[in-house]
């Protein structure tokens, strides 16, 4: 195993809630409107820090898809997926675009996100 380099981001950032590591910048969000089974999730133009998995077919919620689950390097959690193809004409904008899971992610203001009751709440942590 080789030495970790991790890029560490400025501004508002989302990082992983088990070891802080940098994932996205706030401005890189291309949208807050995804789900996981987890509740929330938002899809990425851009992340770091992470490695990808290997590529399967899923069917989602806006049909068949290409993805790879995608996994902090500090600490190897699982924090989303990349969608490598879409194959709907609707859905190819999300090619190469990642969405991460915000119950498994810190928010740029330290907000995590728990689940309560099939709830999906914002829990701050000072």
């Amino acid at each position: 195993m080789g030495r970790l380099f991790v890029v560490n981001l400025e501004g508002k950032i989302y990082s992983c809630k088990h070891c802080r590591t940098h994932l996205a910048l706030c401005e890189d969000v291309v949208s807050k409107s995804f789900h996981c089974r987890h509740g929330k999730a938002y899809l990425f133009s851009k992340v770091v820090n992470v490695s990808v998995g290997e590529k399967e077919e899923r069917l989602m919620m806006t049909g068949m898809h290409t993805v790879a689950d995608i996994f902090c390097v500090g600490c190897g959690s699982i924090v989303g997926w990349k969608y490598e193809t879409a194959h709907e004409k609707s859905q190819k904008y999300k090619e190469g675009k990642s969405v991460l899971e915000r119950f498994k992610v810190s928010g740029p203001d330290g907000s995590n996100y728990w689940l309560q009751l099939g709830k999906c709440n914002a829990l701050s942590i000072t």
